[in-house]
């Protein structure tokens, strides 16, 4: 890709990281409009992706040239579905719908909540980092990035997005099922659906800052655990063996995965980059970029592994269990599918400790 004259990728005006260009044929789920479609030879193609995933890469390849490492996270870190594939296949062998109900409309409505990523406050990081930040990532975040990312989980305007896609792929499986009422309710309640009040990590930072920094490492540690979520909903859905349609719905769980990936890219990007540079603080100080990003990515990463993990899983099997009372051998029932457990330790480290701000 052509750079601009200073030597870094040329910049993006927000209509091309929003640009979908055409499609043979359009996405259709759930009888709803979505966003993405089928090239001529049948290929799905994502949406916003001609010129945004273009732009990525040569942000990423910048990053190389000039000797900075791409942040990664171990995908030993994510910890497995629960309830697993096998056990999730037992429950609706044997009538017990509600839980894998609960879970897949779960998914969706956390995927519909993403669409919040665009309102995250962009500061002016040009007056906030110390070294340039012209035609990086971090420099397109609130003209396109954000947005792009919004619009992909929630759709826009009458075009579905990834809630959308996650409710046809449900619906094509268990062949339109009830849904449990209380789905929202127990989500916005005491379970792992709360909102936790954020606190300040490098108070000598600007807040605006901090939080966007805080978020994108938590989002980015979400969409890379979701790689799991996405693995266990294609199997899962595309078992002819409980699944009403597994060609349609394994299809419509691997566009979403399809879609998620360009989100990674740009998330680890524009951390890397904010990792590169020195961060200025209130009273005319710096602080290392390395060091903020690590330790946010750390905390992010030991409350997912740990906490918040353990949250969902009593929340899940508390659920699970008040289902199978309805069957004719509950007891039976559970014994049998505890015994399809996936153990699992967290690892004891994230990968990113050991700067001088982090903590346990």
């Amino acid at each position: 890709m052509a750079e601009a004259s200073s030597g870094f990728p040329r910049s993006y005006s927000q209509e091309e990281l929003l640009d979908s260009g055409s499609y043979e044929e359009p996405l259709i789920a759930g009888g709803v409009r979505c966003h993405g479609g089928f090239d001529p030879q049948g290929r799905y193609r994502s949406p916003r992706t001609i010129h945004r995933l273009p732009a990525v890469h040569a942000w990423q390849d910048r990053l190389s040239r000039d000797g900075h490492p791409l942040l990664a996270i171990d995908t030993a870190l994510m910890p497995p579905q629960f309830p697993n594939v096998e056990q999730a296949r037992l429950l609706l062998k044997e009538g017990v719908r509600d839980p894998v109900v609960r879970r897949l409309t779960i998914i969706s409505i956390v995927e519909g909540f993403g669409a919040i990523i665009r309102d995250v406050a962009v500061p002016d990081l040009a007056s906030q980092l110390v070294e340039p930040i012209e035609g990086t990532a971090l420099a397109h975040l609130g003209s396109g990035l954000f947005e792009a990312h919004a619009r992909d989980e929630a759709g826009y305007k009458d075009e579905g997005g990834h809630k959308q896609m996650w409710e046809a792929a449900r619906d094509m499986a268990l062949e339109k099922p009830r849904i449990p009422g209380d789905v929202l309710l127990r989500m916005m309640g005491q379970g792992p659906g709360r909102r936790r009040e954020r606190n300040r990590v490098f108070p000598e930072l600007d807040e605006d800052l901090e939080r966007m920094l805080a978020t994108m490492a938590q989002v980015l540690a979400v969409e890379v655990f979701a790689m799991g979520v996405f693995d266990w909903g294609e199997r899962l859905l595309s078992d002819p063996e409980v699944s009403a349609d597994p060609q349609g719905a394994g299809d419509m769980v691997s566009y979403i995965r399809a879609d998620e990936s360009p989100h990674v890219e740009y998330l680890r990007t524009a951390l890397s980059e904010a990792a590169a540079r020195s961060l200025r603080t209130a009273d005319g100080k710096t602080l290392s970029g390395r060091d903020v990003v690590r330790e946010l990515l750390h905390r992010t990463l030991r409350g997912l592994t740990h906490e918040r993990r353990e949250e969902q899983r009593r929340d899940i099997r508390e659920n699970l269990i008040e289902a199978m009372q309805a069957h004719a051998n509950p007891a039976g029932l559970l014994e049998r599918f505890d015994a399809l457990e996936t153990p699992w330790t967290p690892p004891e480290r994230t990968g990113f400790e050991g700067d001088p701000a982090a903590s346990g």
